[in-house]
């Protein structure tokens, strides 16, 4: 079973007189990445849940936020007399002020140090609101997770359809291959006996033999194909396995690997028909490269 990166999962929850919703979406990235944004009251909880997400994906850009209000009176912050008296108290004896050249208003005294005060049972509504928090997580990965499992289903049938293709094309190759080795041999040993009667020299049978080798063995495309079949069952294998493995790295490689055993095969075979047939299979391969680049 193999999963997408792209996924969306959301959770609400709504606890007394607060309201708590919470969002996570994810992107292709080779690696993890996580991008958390927090109301104020939760922000020393970050930490803790990008560990939490960090448990349930492997890899991708993850983007998780969370909205949170509440409208009981309990919320609401306190202002401290006490402590904005004393910054009016130091307003007021400036000369400026004694002059009338200063106004003082309240509305920015407020955000002066001190001034506003949390909430008496913030810590209590903190390790509440942690509680609810890591359950709506626990919803919200589950979803974003069923929508990848969706989409890679997608993808898992799409590679199927281009590994086919690359493995027929593979069969057609390997087919055609000792007929070309023949004809190759045929051509070469023509151009040696050409050469030698322009030349008017003799050479031994067993030195034309020795080269007619050494062509071949360049030429030969045996190994290669062995090698891109070998690819392309493990391949097929990752696909088809029942269990959940986060393998898009894996796959990423490996589709490397088989464009390298394409390019020889096409660098060292001279036929038409088969570097036609190479083409379809280095097109095919490109095609899976940029697929998996969205598995997980």
């Amino acid at each position: 079973m193999i999963r997408s990166m792209t996924g969306f999962g959301e959770a609400s929850a709504t606890v007394g007189d607060a309201h708590f919703y919470l969002e996570v979406r994810s992107l292709n990235s080779k690696y993890f990445k996580a991008v958390i944004r927090l109301p104020d009251e939760f922000q020393v909880l970050e930490a803790e849940l990008e560990t939490q997400l960090r448990h349930r994906l492997n890899r991708g850009s993850v983007f998780m936020s969370i909205h949170y209000s509440d409208v009981s009176g309990s919320a609401a912050h306190t202002i401290n007399e006490r402590a904005l008296s004393k910054y009016i108290e130091q307003l007021s004896n400036l000369p400026q002020a004694k002059s009338g050249q200063v106004k003082i208003e309240i509305a920015p005294l407020l955000q002066l140090p001190g001034v506003i005060q949390p909430p008496a049972d913030e810590e209590e509504r903190l390790t509440a609101g942690r509680k609810h928090l890591l359950t709506l997580l626990e919803t919200a990965c589950q979803r974003l997770t069923e929508m990848r499992e969706r989409e890679g289903q997608y993808l898992r049938n799409d590679l199927l359809i281009h590994q086919k293709v690359i493995v027929d094309k593979l069969k057609l190759i390997a087919s055609r291959s000792p007929t070309v080795m023949v004809e190759y041999e045929k051509r070469l040993r023509s151009r040696i006996d050409q050469m030698i009667k322009d030349m008017g020299v003799r050479v031994e049978a067993v030195d034309i033999v020795r080269e007619l080798a050494i062509c071949a063995e360049r030429t030969d495309i045996a190994e290669e194909i062995a090698r891109l079949s070998g690819h392309m069952d493990q391949f097929e294998q990752m696909l088809t396995e029942q269990e959940f493995k986060p393998i898009g790295r894996t796959m990423d490689f490996l589709t490397q690997e088989m464009l390298r055993e394409a390019n020889t095969i096409a660098s060292k075979c001279n036929d038409a028909e088969i570097s036609r047939w190479v083409v379809e299979v280095k097109g095919s391969i490109d095609r899976i490269k940029e697929q998996v680049q969205n598995v997980e």
